[in-house]
C-alpha cells in the first residue's frame, strides 16, 4: 500500500529527479511529509516564493537538460507559480509542478483558498495556457498512468512545463498500486525530418552565394553545436544567433555575425539582410529578433529564401513563408543537412572569399561599436564597462544569467561567450526578477562553475528575498547588480519614444523626487551574504576576483550611469512601440516607420 505522495516520490527517484522545490503550507502536508521520508534519495529546498521555485527548476533545466519538480500548497501558493511557469513555457523548459487542491469530497464549498465559483477546485485552468498539459487526480490508482505521461509531456518534443494537481485526500490516501518504470529514458531520439527536404534544402545552401545561418534556441536545447559548426564551416556560412541562441557557436569564430534583431548587431542585422538562403534552427521569428517584421530592418524574406527548421511544426511558416520547411529535431537535421551538404562538395574557403572578407569587415565594424561602449571613461561607470571588466575575470566556462532590462540587453550584444549553456536569460518572457533563483539552479546542475546573475536593482528587488535559499543551501552564487535607481530601461523606452517631457514613474525616488536607492550591499549582508558596493571601472574586477574565490553568495553592487545614451546599449534594429496621437510630431514619425512593416491583420 502506497500514499498518493509515495507514489510521487518514489517515481521521481526512479526518474533520477535529484531536487525537489516549494514551499509547504496546508494544501500539500502528505507530500512534503513524503519527501522528508526518503530525504536520502531526493532532496527538499524550501525557498521563500513559489516564483522563485519554477525559476530555479527552470535554471537547472537549461545547465543539466533534466526537469526538478516544484511544489506548492493550494490556492495563492499554487499561483505564485504561474510567471515562473510562464517562463518556462515560453522558453521551452521543463519541469514538473505539484499543487495541493481542495479535498475530492468538499470540492465546490469555498474551503479555504478554494477558486469554485465558475468550476470547482479551478486552479488548474490558471495554468492551462502555459503548460504543455495538466492532470487533475481523483484517486491515488491514477497516479501510475499520469506520471509517465507527464514526463513523457515535459520532455517530448518541444521541452516544457507540466502540472499534477493534487488533492490534499490523495496525497495522504493509499492503494496498492506498483511504481511504475521510468520513461524519460525511453523518450524517442529525434527526427532529422523529411530526406526529400532535407535534400531541397542541402542544394539551396550548397549553391548559395551568402548562406546564413541563424541559430535559435532549439539549437541549445538540442545540444547541436557540434553539428551546427560543422555545417557552418563546410559551406563557410555566416553564423548569426537569436537571444535564446546565444552561445550556440563562438562568438570568437571568424563567421559568427553575433545577433540578428531590434537588440542584436548591426553585422547581424546586415547579414541576415543581404543573405540569398537563410537556416533558421529553433528559431521562432519574435518581434525582437524581426525587427517587428519591418522587411529590411533585420530580415528580407522573400526575396531571401527561408529554410526553416523547428520541433514545432506550430513555427514553421507562422510568421515568414518558408522555401523548405523541415519539422525535425535541431541536432538530428544539422547532421543531415551536413552530411547531405559534404556529399555535394569539399568544405570552402573560410578566410581567402569575397564573402568572408565581407563578414570580417562587417564584424570589425560591430566589434569597432562594442569596444566604444566598453571603453567609455565615464563617472558614474556605464553597463558596458562594467561588463568588460566582469569578462575579464570570468572563466569561459562561467554560467551568466540575466533577466530583462538594460542588464539582459548588454550582455547580450556587449559580453563574447564561446561555450554552450554559458548564457542563459529569461529570453521570451522577459520576467523581471529570474536571474537569482534562476542562478541557483545552474549552480546546483553545474557545481563546479561559477554562476553569475547580472541583474538590475529593479530586477533583483524582486526575488531579493532568494538570498536567503542560498545562504541556507550555502549556494555559492554571484550576484552583480548595476544599480541606476530605477526601471532605466523604460525611462530610456519614454525618452527615446515619447520624449524627455513625458519621462514618469520609472525612477526611484523619496517623497521629494530625489533619486534614491536602497544600499544594496547592506541589503545583502543582512541576509548573510558578503556585499561590496562599488562606484569606479578598476573596482569591479578585483571584486568579482574575490568573490570567486568565496565559497558562499556574493553580492557586487555597481553604481551605473543613468545619463541618457550611456545607460543603455545600441538599437541596432527597429521596435514598435506605438506612440499617442497627441504627441503629433512623434506619432507622424512613428507611423512613417511602421507603415513600412508587413501587415499581419487588419
Amino acid at each position: 500500500m502506497l500514499t498518493g505522495s509515495e507514489v510521487i516520490v518514489e517515481y521521481l527517484i526512479r526518474e533520477g529527479v535529484p531536487y525537489a522545490v516549494g514551499i509547504p503550507g496546508h494544501g500539500n502536508l502528505g507530500l512534503v511529509d513524503a519527501l522528508r521520508r526518503r530525504q536520502d534519495a531526493i532532496r527538499t529546498i524550501q525557498v521563500r516564493h513559489e516564483q522563485a521555485a519554477a525559476h530555479l527548476a527552470d535554471g537547472y533545466f537549461r545547465v543539466a537538460g533534466r526537469p526538478l519538480a516544484v511544489f506548492t500548497s493550494i490556492g495563492p501558493g499554487a499561483v505564485n507559480t504561474a510567471v515562473g511557469v510562464a517562463t518556462a513555457y515560453v522558453d521551452s523548459t521543463a519541469m514538473l509542478v505539484l499543487t495541493g487542491n481542495v479535498h475530492t469530497y468538499m470540492r465546490g464549498t469555498g474551503v479555504l483558498q478554494e477558486i469554485e465559483r465558475v468550476r470547482w477546485a479551478d486552479w488548474p485552468r490558471i495554468l492551462e495556457p502555459v503548460v504543455k498539459a495538466y492532470w487533475s487526480v481523483t484517486r491515488v490508482d491514477q497516479l501510475p498512468r499520469i506520471l509517465p505521461q507527464a514526463f513523457n509531456a515535459m520532455l517530448h518534443g518541444r521541452p516544457g512545463p507540466v502540472l499534477i494537481d493534487l488533492p490534499m485526500d490523495i496525497q495522504c490516501e493509499a492503494a496498492e498500486v506498483e511504481v511504475p518504470p521510468p520513461i524519460s529514458a525511453y523518450v524517442a531520439a529525434g527526427s532529422s525530418g523529411d530526406p526529400g527536404a532535407i535534400a531541397r534544402a542541402a542544394d539551396l545552401l550548397w549553391n548559395a552565394r551568402r548562406p546564413v545561418i541563424l541559430a535559435g534556441g532549439g539549437v541549445i536545447l538540442a545540444r547541436a553545436e557540434e553539428e551546427l559548426r560543422r555545417l557552418a564551416e563546410h559551406l563557410g556560412a555566416a553564423v548569426v544567433t537569436t537571444m535564446m541562441g546565444k552561445g550556440a557557436f563562438p562568438e570568437d569564430h571568424p563567421l559568427y555575425g553575433w545577433h540578428v534583431g531590434a537588440n542584436g548587431s548591426t553585422v547581424g542585422n546586415a547579414l541576415c539582410t543581404s543573405a540569398d538562403v537563410l537556416l533558421a534552427v529553433g528559431c521562432r521569428f519574435s518581434d525582437k529578433t524581426a525587427s517587428s517584421y519591418k522587411p529590411g530592418a533585420s530580415l528580407s524574406i522573400p526575396p531571401t529564401k527561408l529554410i526553416h527548421v523547428d520541433l514545432d511544426p506550430h513555427e514553421i511558416g507562422k510568421n515568414y513563408p518558408v522555401e523548405v520547411g523541415i519539422v525535425g529535431d535541431a541536432r538530428a537535421t544539422l547532421r543531415a543537412l551536413a552530411d547531405a551538404v559534404a556529399a555535394l562538395g569539399p568544405a570552402r574557403d573560410l578566410t581567402g572569399s569575397e564573402y568572408a572578407a565581407e563578414i570580417r569587415a562587417l564584424r570589425e565594424e560591430w566589434l569597432a561599436t562594442v569596444r566604444k561602449a566598453q571603453e567609455a571613461d565615464v563617472r558614474p561607470i556605464t553597463i558596458a564597462r562594467a561588463l568588460k571588466e566582469l569578462r575579464r575575470v570570468l572563466p569561459a566556462d562561467a554560467m551568466v544569467l540575466t533577466s530583462s532590462g538594460h542588464s539582459q540587453a548588454e550582455v547580450f550584444q556587449f559580453m563574447a561567450f564561446t561555450q554552450p549553456r554559458t548564457y542563459l536569460s529569461a529570453g521570451g518572457f522577459s520576467t523581471m526578477g529570474w536571474s537569482v533563483p534562476a542562478a541557483m539552479g545552474a549552480k546546483l546542475a553545474a557545481p563546479e562553475r561559477p554562476a553569475v546573475a547580472i541583474v538590475g536593482d529593479g530586477d533583483f528587488l524582486q526575488t531579493v528575498q532568494e538570498l536567503a535559499t542560498a545562504v541556507q543551501y550555502n549556494i555559492p552564487i554571484l550576484v552583480v547588480i548595476m544599480n541606476n535607481a530605477g526601471w532605466q530601461s523604460i525611462t530610456d523606452l519614454q525618452i527615446a519614444a515619447f520624449g524627455s517631457e513625458c519621462e514618469f514613474a520609472t525612477r526611484f525616488h523619496d517623497s521629494s523626487g530625489e533619486p534614491t536607492t536602497p544600499h544594496l550591499a547592506d541589503v545583502a549582508r543582512a541576509f548573510g551574504v558578503e556585499a561590496v558596493r562599488v562606484t569606479e571601472p578598476d573596482e569591479v574586477a578585483d571584486a568579482a576576483a574575490h568573490a570567486l574565490k568565496q565559497e558562499a553568495p556574493f553580492v557586487i553592487e555597481v553604481m551605473v550611469n543613468r545619463k541618457f545614451g550611456l545607460s543603455g546599449g545600441v538599437a541596432a534594429g527597429w521596435w514598435d512601440v506605438p506612440v499617442p496621437a497627441y504627441l503629433k510630431e512623434r506619432y507622424e514619425a512613428y507611423l512613417r516607420e511602421r507603415t513600412q512593416e508587413r501587415v499581419f491583420a487588419e
